[in-house]
């Protein structure tokens, strides 16, 4: 499961997945590749896209899934973050909702599904997230520090260790070798707050602020249709939360914006894994993120300071108070 090996990597070398300075990084230290297992692939398929509709497109590293009313799921299932960007459609444009890794070009994917107009959005700005931002020219951001720093991208030294052998499933594309990846420097068209409502023609999005993960954390809702994507916010997996731009205090009053949500949801929609959550998960996390804070709810300590709890369908990873 990619974040728990996430999880396990950081424990082992959390230097090696914080860089020097304000960059946060992936896998970027060559030394901590030995601490993924050789068979982590072997788990995929992840069950939840056995109910979901595979469309047809011509990739051979992108999965697109369709996931809701007029929204598409871009699956990178090769890798071991399985990052999930989204492309949402209006009727007069549409909004990609991260533009993934940028370890092959997830624009040539977007021109297959819609002639639309398109808009990005970041749900934050770690290099998972941008990977494809430079080749696109209408860029929505965050108006944050945090943010307009990451828009200078990220060099090879910093990001190579994700195109290593072990971090991958199967070969890399022909045009991607692992010396030559780098998160591109991109610019913001417009900066935007939390409450901006993008308009896609018959179809509003509002940005929700979900600081915590990270400064420039955001959710998405579509109140009409009941969709939240939450990003590195929410999944089912192993839940970062021990990075130096990590706000716990933040991230709990988030959780709670987000739990007082679901009583309007009928889907959501993370980051990572699978794109499909229900949500009563944001009510979990909600509650053991309050027990993690009251000092109820009992971790397991590494040897680096970092701590997961364990909820059920998800964990939550955070550095040692």
């Amino acid at each position: 499961m990619r974040l728990v090996l996430r999880a396990v990597v950081c424990a082992i070398l959390l230097s090696s997945c914080v860089s020097e300075g304000s960059h946060q990084v992936g896998l970027s230290d060559t030394s901590s590749i030995d601490a993924i297992s050789p068979g982590w692939c072997d788990e995929l398929p992840r069950v939840q896209y056995a109910s979901l509709e595979r469309i047809d497109v011509d990739s051979d590293w992108f999965e697109v899934w369709g996931v809701g009313e007029d929204v598409f799921a871009l699956y990178e299932p090769k890798q071991w973050q399985e990052k999930v960007s989204y492309l949402i459609l209006g009727t007069e444009r549409a909004l990609l909702f991260d533009t993934g890794m940028g370890i092959s070009s997830i624009s040539e994917v977007v021109k297959q599904l819609t002639d639309l107009p398109i808009v990005v959005l970041n749900s934050d700005t770690h290099p998972d997230h941008t990977g494809g931002n430079a080749d696109f020219s209408s860029i929505l951001a965050m108006d944050t520090d945090f943010t307009r720093e990451r828009a200078a991208g990220y060099p090879n030294e910093r990001v190579k260790g994700e195109l290593a052998p072990e971090a991958l499933c199967g070969p890399l594309s022909s045009d991607m070798v692992e010396d030559e990846y780098s998160i591109h420097a991109w610019s913001a068209s417009q900066e935007v707050t939390d409450g901006y409502v993008i308009d896609l023609g018959g179809r509003e999005l509002e940005i929700i602020g979900i600081p915590g993960h990270t400064p420039d954390s955001i959710a998405l809702f579509d109140s009409d249709a009941g969709y939240l994507w939450t990003g590195d916010s929410f999944y089912e997996g192993t839940i970062w939360l021990f990075f130096p731009e990590t706000d716990r205090d933040s991230y709990s009053t988030s959780v709670e914006r987000l739990a007082s949500l679901v009583p309007k949801l009928t889907l959501v929609l993370p980051a990572h894994n699978a794109p499909t959550a229900d949500p009563i998960r944001l009510l979990e996390l909600r509650d053991a993120f309050t027990s993690i804070q009251e000092g109820t709810l009992e971790g397991v300590l590494s040897e680096d300071g970092t701590i997961e709890y364990d909820a059920g369908e998800f964990r939550l990873l955070l550095a040692e108070k």
